[in-house]
C-alpha cells in the first residue's frame, strides 16, 4: 500500500517559487524537495493558471469567501433536514399501517 503524502499550501508555492529562479529545473528542485518532478510541474501548472493567488486551496475551504461558506453550511443542513423528514414520512406509513 502507497502511503499519501500531504503538502501544505506554503510548501507547494515556495517549491513552485524555486523552480522560477533562474538556473534551476523543476526536476533539480524536485530531486531536491524529495518529491516526484510530475507533482512539481503539476503544481506549476495549477500556480499559473490561479495566478498565484488562489492556488492550492486547503481542501477548498480556505479560499472561500464568507458567503461561499454560509452556502456550504446551509446546504448541509439542508441535507440533514430533508434527511429527517424522509425518515419521518417512512416512520408515518409504519405506524399508520399497524393494526388497532
Amino acid at each position: 500500500m502507497t502511503i499519501r503524502r500531504k503538502y501544505d499550501r506554503d510548501f507547494k508555492r515556495n517549491a513552485v517559487l524555486l523552480c522560477a529562479e533562474p538556473g534551476r529545473s523543476v526536476a533539480e528542485v524536485a530531486e531536491n524537495l524529495g518529491i516526484p518532478k510530475d507533482v512539481l510541474y503539476r503544481w506549476c501548472r495549477e500556480y499559473h493558471i490561479a495566478n498565484g493567488k488562489q492556488a492550492f486551496p486547503d481542501n477548498g475551504v480556505e479560499a472561500l469567501t464568507e458567503g461561499q461558506k454560509r452556502i456550504r453550511e446551509l446546504e448541509k443542513e439542508l441535507r440533514e433536514t430533508q434527511m429527517e423528514r424522509d425518515i419521518l414520512k417512512k416512520a408515518m406509513a409504519i405506524f399508520s399501517k399497524a393494526p388497532k
